[in-house]
């Protein structure tokens, strides 16, 4: 790869494509650059500490709330900063990549927040990160309209939804923007991007610079990104306080640390969110080791089992004792079909959100425009005319470290349909993945990057502790993969093959495929879609 462009000390190996020389201009690179030089050696010592504490949780050490922290828990009087312009009222949220035609459907969907993510939801080519960041852009100066190859027209309507951004985890980085021959930080680039380019834009359309800060595992990494937040603030002379973000509870160990990264980030929280998922992913990736860790069928893990109720509702009594918005789990069900599917699937989501909405939350997420108004429903039922419900501190909550990890009442051997439903989502997304889609459309629900993740961890814990026979997986991939080529010749197998083998049927489980996925499959390459 040669370098294509180079500005101060970052230099761009990506490919050049058309308007890019909008988003990677001088000033944003150095932008960028300044904000690697102050932050780069502190995320590899954070992700150093991570490895560190997965081996101990592999060694038998026991995960409990912090004792060094505790005067932060119990101090009753600190609070997050109130709610920014477009941030009051968050009853419903739409998650989705940030594509031309998501981004118009999502911002006029009616959802009050628009989640766009360049983490789980995109494949990160590097046509999809600087075409993302010209979305963003023509989105906040009401330009994004277009008509699709197909002749569908895509146009902004009315008062479009506020957007926050979901940058990619401090684990990856960005090989198309290099600094002496080491890429950046791929957050680092998704957030300097568009702070640099949206901030203002966004505080003259009366909103703000937002954002959804994934896969954070303790109160240092949100400590990180709010140093990221003061420097970023200074070096464009706006005033501290104006960005905000949200932190996903999607790890096991920030679970025990809800309440220290509010307090990491309280001038500049937006809340706490539910995961799932990425939850559960974690729990596998922490206690591989254990076999009364393994869990049963994904589909059959749901928000209501113990350990992960406990989570939901220690956060809502988390978020509501500081002052700060509790959002709900994405729903990923895509409302199409048959009649009958349909109103199954819907049923299940107002029933999931209905329960939300009891608990305390603020507001919940989806991932299809199809369940807003479902979603918004459940709410109103709740909300009423009030924008949220922050003084239900539900003080009748008591979780303790054993109930976050109190796994037993759910755990259980898989299911032959479970096991296949692993396989396939785990291929398909894959090769979607590897041709340069990060949502997707797979047996009723969208997919992204956290729904491969927990199907092949899965696939990995029950080929560890034999729930599953390995010769039968095997067998399965084959037969997959030959349905995959079928009905999609120009599928690259042998890479969805390469891939999984090197995820799922390892002896180690590596802690994201996506990381090695990128580096050997994505960089240089173009996208198959924009």
């Amino acid at each position: 790869m040669t370098t294509l462009a180079t500005t101060g000390r970052v230099q761009v190996l990506g490919v050049p494509g058309d308007r890019h020389e909008e988003v990677l201009t001088p000033e944003a690179l150095d932008f960028v650059g300044r904000l690697d030089t102050a932050f780069a050696a502190r995320r590899l010592d954070l992700l150093t500490e991570r490895r560190r504490r997965r081996a101990l949780l592999r060694g038998g050490a026991p995960l409990d709330f912090s004792r060094a922290t505790k005067p932060i828990r119990s101090d009753p009087d600190w609070r997050v900063a109130r709610p920014a312009p477009g941030l009051t009222d968050r009853r419903v949220e739409i998650t989705g990549p940030p594509e031309r035609s998501t981004a118009v459907s999502a911002l006029n969907s009616g959802a009050q927040v628009w989640m766009a993510g360049f983490e789980d939801a995109t494949s990160p080519t590097w046509q999809n990160i600087v075409q993302g960041q010209l979305n963003l852009i023509d989105a906040i100066d009401r330009r994004i309209d277009f008509t699709a190859a197909d002749g569908k027209e895509y146009r902004l309507t009315g008062r479009p939804a506020t957007i926050m951004v979901r940058p990619r985890g401090w684990h990856l980085t960005e090989k198309h923007l290099v600094v002496d021959d080491r890429p950046v930080p791929a957050a680092l680039v998704d957030f300097g991007l568009y702070f640099f380019h949206c901030a203002r834009r966004q505080i003259e359309a009366g909103s703000g610079p937002y954002f959804s800060l994934p896969k954070l595992e303790n109160r240092y990494e949100a400590r990180l990104w709010n140093d990221v937040f003061l420097l970023a603030q200074d070096l464009l002379g706006i005033p501290r306080g104006t960005v905000r973000a949200a932190v996903p509870i999607e790890t096991v160990t920030a679970a025990f640390e809800m309440e220290e990264i509010l307090y990491e980030l309280r001038e500049h929280s937006a809340g706490l969110d539910a995961g799932h998922g990425d939850y559960l992913f974690s729990l596998i990736k922490n206690f591989a080791h254990r076999p009364d860790f393994v869990l049963p069928d994904r589909a059959t893990v749901t928000m209501t089992a113990p350990f992960l109720r406990a989570c939901t509702e220690l956060l809502v009594r988390t978020c509501h004792k500081r002052g700060a918005h509790a959002i709900g789990g994405v729903a990923a069900q895509i409302p199409g079909g048959e009649q009958a599917s349909r109103e199954a699937a819907l049923a299940k989501v107002r029933l999931d959100k209905e329960r939300e909405a009891e608990d305390g939350y603020d507001g919940s997420s989806v991932a299809h425009p199809g369940l807003v108004p479902v979603c918004r429903t459940a709410f109103d039922g709740v909300l009423g005319e009030r924008p949220h419900q922050l003084e239900r501190t539900r003080d009748d909550v008591h979780v303790t470290a054993e109930d976050l990890v109190a796994v037993r009442r759910t755990a259980g051997r898989p299911t032959p349909q479970g096991v296949r439903d692993n396989i396939t989502v785990a291929l398909r997304y894959y090769d979607a993945w590897l041709r340069g889609r990060g949502a997707v459309a797979l047996n009723g629900i969208m997919a992204d990057a956290a729904t491969a993740e927990i199907a092949r961890a899965q696939i990995w814990q029950w080929l560890t502790h034999r729930a599953v026979d390995r010769e039968r997986v095997l067998g399965l991939v084959d037969e997959e993969l030959a349905a995959l080529g079928a009905a999609y010749p120009w599928a690259r197998l042998d890479q969805v093959r390469d891939l999984f083998a090197r995820t799922a049927l390892g002896r180690e489980l590596p802690a994201f495929f996506t990381t090695e996925a990128y580096a050997r499959h994505l960089v240089g390459r173009p996208a198959a879609r924009a």
